[in-house]
């Protein structure tokens, strides 16, 4: 099963928890054991996994790349956003969970956030449901 679904974010940075949406999707499909693939088709634009509990770390992540991969710094790339696509590099386009029992599996304090680095836009993330 393969799903495309809409992100819409309002920053220019941001991380969006997107779990509850992917965890409906594999409830959705009906799988009981296989595998849930996230595709993000943007060069400025990622997926990944990070704790859910402290607000503070989403900030403290977007603080820190920021600091790593500033917007200004000299980039030959002539659209001006060369730091979201280093970052996009950095995070991926791309992760995999597994599904066990209907759902997918986490750690007590993991999230799965979408991850803009050049917004706001409306953007695309593909499901992919992989049945065992």
């Amino acid at each position: 099963m393969l799903r495309e679904v809409s992100v819409k974010t309002t920053g220019r940075t941001q991380l969006i928890d997107i779990t509850g949406m992917v965890s409906d999707i594999v409830s959705e499909s009906g799988v009981d054991e296989g595998l849930c693939v996230l595709w993000v088709p943007h060069t400025t634009a990622a997926v990944t996994i990070n704790e859910n509990a402290d607000p503070d770390v989403v900030r403290d992540i977007l603080k820190e790349t920021e600091n790593i991969v500033p917007f200004e710094h000299n980039y030959l790339h002539r659209e001006g956003n060369s730091a979201a696509h280093i970052k996009s590099s950095l995070f991926g386009p791309q992760l995999t969970l597994i599904i066990s029992r209907s759902g997918i599996i986490l750690g007590t304090w993991q999230s799965v956030y979408f991850c803009e680095f050049d917004g706001p836009r409306n953007r695309r993330l593909f499901v992919k449901i992989v049945r065992d």
